[in-house]
This record gives structure tokens, sequence and C-alpha cells, in this order.
């Protein structure tokens, strides 16, 4: 084989690899951040279910707070 020829198939071959390299290595940078989007939408929904929690017991406490200022309003007009 020719000098030209070797080089020209070391050159193709290390092109290859580079080729195939960034392809995986792009492809495992993808999935990381799949994942960590995974993780922040489960965050999210549990800060979510928390947040319409103290939402709900927060009005809860409002219409306790209503019915006792209510109770005192008719006690002293009459």
């Amino acid at each position: 084989m020719s000098f030209r020829a070797k080089a020209t198939f070391g050159t193709s071959c290390l092109i290859s690899f580079a080729v195939v390299s960034y392809v995986h290595i792009s492809h495992k940078l993808e999935r990381d951040a799949m994942k960590v989007g995974v993780q922040m939408d489960i965050e999210r929904q549990q800060r979510k279910k928390e947040n319409l929690q103290i939402l709900e017991e927060q009005r809860m406490l409002a219409e306790k707070l209503k019915a006792q200022d209510i109770e005192p309003s008719k006690e002293s007009s009459r």
C-alpha cells in the first residue's frame, strides 16, 4: 500500500471514530438532561400538591375565622 492510501485510510478511520464518539457523548448528555427534566417535573408536582394542601388549610381557617367573626357580631347586636 502506498503512503497516500495509508494516510487516507488512517484519516477516514480517525474521522469515523470522532463522529461515532461525538454521537455517543451527545446522546448520553441528552439522556442525562431528560432525566433532570423528569426529576424537576416530579419535584414541581410535589410542590404543587403541597401548595394545594396549604391553600385548602388556609381556606378552612378563613371559613372558621368568618364563622367566629359572625357569631360575636350576632351576640353584640342583641
